[in-house]
């Protein structure tokens, strides 16, 4: 079987097809600009790569490219559309409606469309619109939603509550819902993997750290905490994200910088963060060089990432009574050895052995190991893949 994974965003939509089979990733790609002026379909299969410069009005269109591109005399890697078994959609917020993936019917569609908007503007509706797209173009195809939030619904109450009045919670669903859950689901499978052991025998922290960041406790391989809240803006700092901040000091702010509470919000989600703290840039690498040239202010974004993302290692260890294995994955957690390193530096009482000169190796996309081996917690780095994880949970749908 062949799977689909689709990502849409309100103006791109990225793609995968996934020979189930074997796993290989068979094509990928992506559209650009999908109602704006210049569109952009980037094309790879086959071993080759191809551009598409086409107007893309809708992602209607956008999805009946890819489809074309996938059957393209040169890149193309099907024959027809019927060798496509499901479409598997990333969709970010799932809220209480929805605990696992779920195949699309109308009313799981109209769930998502009236009750998860508001949980995610920015990614949901995007989302819909590109199953929506799907569906027209391929009417007879399944279509399954996965969501970031799924994993993180086995979190116990004590977890994901906050101190709120709890028929608030009830009423309105205000609790913790986290996301990246794909990409903390595949990583702590590997490591499980890597380790010889099964999910069930390990107590493991998975960090996924990239422009936005998730620190995750993996018990017996399920989540039973995470540092992102309601939404993504909560937990450690990230590229522009403020991470978690006293709710008194956000009207503070808005009251003295003359913002309207979505104003503030939009601050503290696209003006802060490492960028706010280094006033350089949300990119690590630019952080990096700026620290090693005396910019007191980057290195200062630096210490406060690592430290931050050291300080939720060790209350999840808390947490889950023990801790077998910490695994760095995304951007920056996969190639960045300094963060690596300054997150470690002080967690030899947790059983940490770091070893700086694996630490620095080349990422050459395989799973490492950057402890010694006379480490009791093992300290990996995972290469994610949440695409893989869509089409696998897409397959055990159908």
């Amino acid at each position: 079987m062949k799977i689909l994974v689709v990502n849409a965003g309100s103006s791109s939509l990225k793609y995968q097809l996934i020979d189930m089979q074997t796993e290989k990733v068979l094509a990928k790609g992506g559209c650009e600009r999908i109602g704006i002026k210049g569109s952009l379909l980037k094309a790879k299969g086959n071993g080759l790569e191809k551009e598409y410069r086409q107007s893309m009005p809708n992602h209607k269109i956008a999805i009946e490219l890819v489809l074309d591109a996938l059957q393209d005399s040169e890149i193309g890697v099907i024959k027809s559309m019927d060798e496509i078994g499901a479409v598997g959609h990333r969709v970010v917020a799932s809220g209480e409606y929805f605990k696992k993936p779920t195949l699309v019917t109308p009313e799981v569609l109209q769930t998502l469309e009236e009750k998860t908007f508001e949980l995610a503007p920015l990614h949901n509706p995007a989302a819909a619109t590109g199953l929506r797209a799907c569906m027209e173009v391929m009417p007879k195809t399944p279509m399954a939603l996965v969501f970031d939030t799924s994993f993180h619904a086995t979190m116990p109450e004590k977890a994901y509550l906050y101190g709120i009045n709890y028929d608030d919670y009830k009423n309105y669903g205000v609790r913790k819902y986290g996301a990246h859950g794909t990409s903390h689901k595949f990583v702590s499978g590997e490591a499980a993997k890597y380790l010889g052991k099964s999910p069930e025998e390990l107590k493991i922290v998975t960090c996924h750290l990239g422009n936005g960041s998730s620190i995750t406790a993996v018990d017996g391989g399920k989540c039973v905490d995470t540092s992102m809240g309601f939404t993504p803006l909560a937990g450690v700092l990230m590229g522009t994200r403020s991470g978690d901040i006293d709710a008194s000091a956000v009207e503070f702010l808005a009251k003295k910088k003359g913002l309207s509470h979505s104003e503030v919000i939009t601050y503290l989600n696209k003006q802060c963060g490492v960028a706010g703290i280094s006033g350089v840039s949300s990119d690590f690498r630019d952080l990096c060089k700026g620290a090693k040239k005396g910019n007191e202010r980057c290195a200062l974004a630096l210490e406060m990432f690592a430290y931050q993302t050291k300080k939720y290692i060790g209350a999840y260890a808390a947490a889950m009574g023990g801790l077998d294995c910490i695994v760095f994955t995304a951007g920056i957690g996969e190639n960045t050895a300094t963060v690596r390193e300054d997150v470690c530096a002080g967690l030899e009482f947790l059983g940490v052995k770091f070893s700086s000169k694996a630490n620095k190796a080349k990422n050459d996309g395989s799973v490492r190991e950057i402890s010694k081996s006379n480490s009791k917690v093992k300290v990996l780095v995972i290469p994610t893949n949440e695409e893989l994880v869509i089409a696998r949970e897409t397959a055990a749908l159908l």
